[in-house]
Parts: structure tokens; C-alpha cells; sequence
């Protein structure tokens, strides 16, 4: 496959050209990738209107994504989720919203869709349920949306804009998105995916991604899974919303996006389009075997690893009683840096980069960790509260209104103004508008949330 954008910084580096041009650096090494760094010259396409090699380069993605459109973000997919719900929220008022501007959305939320409807004037209406064990996870079900829909429905209180499900979950839960897809074309609702953690998906032996299993509108993370630099995410339209979402996405994107985007990692996002069609599905189908029989050595040796997607190992450490963050402090000793840790997790990431002594760090420190040896008392890990938290003002209201940051053990009964997260995941354990209550209260304490914004 072609790639054009790469081809162009590649011709340009070799043209010998004097650039009196952004950025600064001139091509001179400091990092030593800086003659790679160029701006918006002479046919290097504008990101923001692309229709040169960036458009050529987004076109080539969507034909290995398998989507009606593929849009590049050098700002990760919190710039891409801003630019989902502007495109949902705009069609929905051309086809007469009737002021319902609202999302209905599993609670388990990246920070940056509170940014978005702070920033677009939207609400949002949290599933609330039992099953969550997690501030990381919510077991939301077709189910869940079904019984929502037709309370509405008899109720006569009116329907969402679209319903937001975020899958692959940071502790690798995915939703049932085929099911769930099924149940918003029931009620004519689009459905929104927040797929940061699945971009590989697309390529596994039978396809999971979102757009393949009726999502109307989804973003990855590309350097979350994929070799590309960090912010380089996809934003897909599904064909049959392509006509409705596609220019209005593209305004969000230049409307909430910097002037300024990555010319490396749109190299990277190029690139990866080229390395996607060189036996990466070989390559990922024995990445997904290899982390499968990791994960069953872990569990012979009596080790609580958790079912969740193909290339993620999570490790419930509760189980065993000690935390995850020790277990954590654990592994580096072996040479291991996990993705994130917390009170009751560890959450390895992999992809076919991964090497074979990276498996055998895993092998080596299983043998001997302490999560099997002189085992202690399963930790409690509170989940979200199972009553829905009340709220005193909207999300926007709340974001601009006057604040104060003060220590959370004096935040019970204050009303949040800012996220309140543990980063990573960046999952808001209260969202801006609501009243903190005990339970969260308690969630700041174990996840060490020391400071808490809070309307004054």
C-alpha cells in the first residue's frame, strides 16, 4: 500500500531545500527526528481540509478499516470523541431533537466525553447497574438499553440523541456491540463507540471492530495497539451514516483540534497503514496465542486473571489480597513497566511488537510472585454506587461555573465542577454537576485522589 504522506517528508528531506518555515528546530537534530518535522508547505495537504496525500493517506485507512470514512487525529481519540458527539448531537437537531439532547452512555467514560458535552451544552444519563466491580468497568448489556428505551417509550419522556458505550473497557471488558447495535436500530438511535483500546479488532481472524458490528460512529486510538506515535487515532464513519456525519465531523475536528497537527505522527498513521498490510494478521493471530497461553500458565499457577480482550492480561490481585500497585512495584524488579495499577488490578497491554523475552519476564516473575505464595485475605474494591448519584446541575453549568479546589475528605456533599479522575484510566469517579457522595468519597481515598473541584 502507498504511503503518500511519509513519500512527501521523505522527498522533501532529500530536496535540499533552505526552510524558512515552521517549526524552529529547521530540520537540525535534537531529538534527532526533527528532519522529519515539517508544517503545512507546498503539497503537504492540510489536515483540517485534506485533499491531497493526507486525504489519499485517510482514504487508504478506511479501505483497511472497512468504513465509509476514516478522518486522522494527531490529538488522540479525545479530539476524535469531541468530534463524535458535535456530529451526533448536530444530525439530531436537523431531524428535530425536540431539545432531548442528551446521551445515554455506560458510566465507565473517558474524561474527554465530559469535556465534550461540557463543551457542546449535552447531558449525559449514566447506566447505572450492579455488575460494575470497577471504576474501570461497566458490564452494560443490550439488555440494560432495551429496558431504558421502552421505559421512554411508554413513559413518553423522549429518546437520546445516540447511545455511548465505551469498548474495549481499560480492564479489557468488551460490550456486546453487535447486540447492543441491534437494539439503537430498534429505536432508531446511533450508537457511539468509544473504541481507544481496539483498533486491532478490525483485524483479528473474524473482525470485532464497531463499525463492522453496527456502531454508527467510532474512534480508536491507533498508538494505543498499533505502531504509531502517541496521538495518532482514527475517527470511522459507518457508510450508512456517511452522509449525515462525515462534514460536520470534519468542522469538529478543525473546531476543537490544534492549527498546528503532527506531521510525524501523521507519518506514523501513514506508515501503519503500509505495515497493517504486510502479514500483520498472521503476526496478531500468533500475538493473540502466545498472550492466551501466558494467561493460562497464569491461572495454573493459581494466579486470578481475568477474561477480557485478546491483547490484554489483567490480573485481579484482590483476589490474592494484596493490591495492584504493589504487585506492580513487584514486577519491575523482573523488568516489566505495566500499564496501569490500582487497588485491586494490573493491566498488561501486548501487541505483536512485544518480544519473546518480554514472555519470559511474565514466566519468570509468575514463578516466584508473591500473588501465590503466603497468599492474605481478598481486598473489598467498592464499585460505583448502585443508586444513581444526583445531580444539582448540568454538566456545562457546573464546568463554568465559579470553583474551588479543595482537599477531597471535605468534598461530601459538594457539588463536582471538574473530572475527578484516577489517570489512567482517566475514568471520572464523579462527573461535573453531580453531588459527591460517600461512595465516591471513599473511591477518591483508595485511588489517592488528594484534590477535588468543586462549585463555591
Amino acid at each position: 500500500m502507498e504511503t503518500p504522506v511519509y513519500d512527501f517528508v521523505t522527498g522533501y528531506m532529500s530536496s535540499g531545500m533552505s526552510r524558512f518555515h515552521m517549526p524552529g528546530h529547521k530540520g537540525q537534530p535534537f531529538l534527532g527526528c526533527e528532519c522529519r518535522d515539517i508544517t503545512e508547505i507546498e503539497g503537504a495537504d492540510v489536515l483540517s481540509m485534506a485533499g491531497g496525500i493526507i486525504a489519499e493517506s485517510q482514504y487508504n485507512a478506511s479501505h483497511l478499516f472497512c468504513t465509509g470514512s476514516t478522518l486522522y487525529s494527531t490529538e488522540g481519540s479525545s479530539l476524535c470523541i469531541k468530534a463524535m458527539l458535535m456530529a451526533v448531537l448536530e444530525d439530531a437537531r436537523k431531524h428535530g431533537s425536540k431539545g432531548n439532547e442528551y446521551i445515554l452512555a455506560a458510566r465507565n467514560v473517558h474524561r474527554s466525553m465530559v469535556d465534550a458535552c461540557a463543551l457542546l451544552g449535552m447531558e449525559t444519563e449514566f447506566i447505572i447497574n450492579n455488575r460494575s466491580g470497577s471504576i474501570c468497568e461497566s458490564m452494560v448489556t443490550p439488555k440494560d438499553i432495551e429496558n431504558i428505551l421502552e421505559y421512554k417509550k411508554k413513559e413518553g419522556t423522549g429518546n437520546p440523541v445516540a447511545v455511548y458505550i465505551t469498548s474495549p473497557g481499560y480492564l479489557g471488558d468488551i460490550a456486546d456491540i453487535e447486540g447492543i447495535a441491534g437494539i439503537c436500530e430498534r429505536y432508531s438511535l446511533p450508537l457511539v463507540v468509544d473504541n481507544a483500546h481496539g483498533a486491532y479488532l478490525a483485524f483479528l481472524e473474524e473482525s470485532r471492530h464497531p463499525i463492522k458490528l453496527g456502531a454508527a460512529i467510532c474512534c480508536d486510538s491507533a498508538h494505543k495497539t498499533l505502531p504509531v506515535l502517541t496521538g495518532g487515532a482514527y475517527l470511522h464513519i459507518s457508510g450508512r451514516y456517511l452522509e449525515r456525519y462525515l462534514e460536520t465531523a470534519r468542522r469538529a475536528l478543525a473546531l476543537f483540534g490544534s492549527t498546528s497537527p503532527s506531521y510525524l505522527v501523521m507519518q506514523s498513521l501513514d506508515l501503519c497503514n503500509q505495515y497493517l498490510t504486510e502479514n500483520y494478521r498472521e503476526r496478531l493471530s500468533a500475538c493473540v496465542n502466545a498472550v492466551n497461553s501466558i494467561k493460562e500458565d497464569l491461572k495454573g499457577k493459581g494466579i486470578c486473571v481475568m477474561d477480557t480482550e485478546p491483547l490484554k492480561i489483567v490480573i485481579n490481585t484482590a483476589c490474592a489480597g494484596y493490591t495492584g500497585t504493589e504487585t506492580c512495584a513487584a514486577m519491575r524488579e523482573y523488568g516489566i513497566e505495566c500499564e496501569y495499577a490500582d487497588a485491586g488490578y494490573v493491566v498488561l497491554m501486548v501487541t505483536p511488537e512485544n518480544t519473546k523475552e518480554d514472555f519470559t519476564r511474565i514466566k519468570e516473575w509468575a514463578g516466584s510472585t508473591f500473588l501465590i505464595h503466603n497468599k492474605k485475605n481478598r481486598l473489598a474494591i467498592p464499585g460505583f454506587s448502585l443508586k444513581p448519584p444526583q445531580r444539582e446541575m448540568t454538566i456545562r453549568e457546573a464546568v463554568f461555573s465559579p470553583s474551588v479546589l479543595i482537599d477531597a475528605r471535605e468534598s461530601l456533599g459538594r457539588i463536582c465542577a471538574a473530572e475527578t479522575v484516577s489517570c489512567p484510566p482517566a475514568v471520572p469517579v464523579a462527573v461535573c454537576g453531580e453531588v459527591i457522595n460517600q461512595d465516591m468519597a471513599e473511591l477518591f481515598r483508595i485511588y489517592n485522589i488528594k484534590k477535588v473541584c468543586v462549585v463555591s
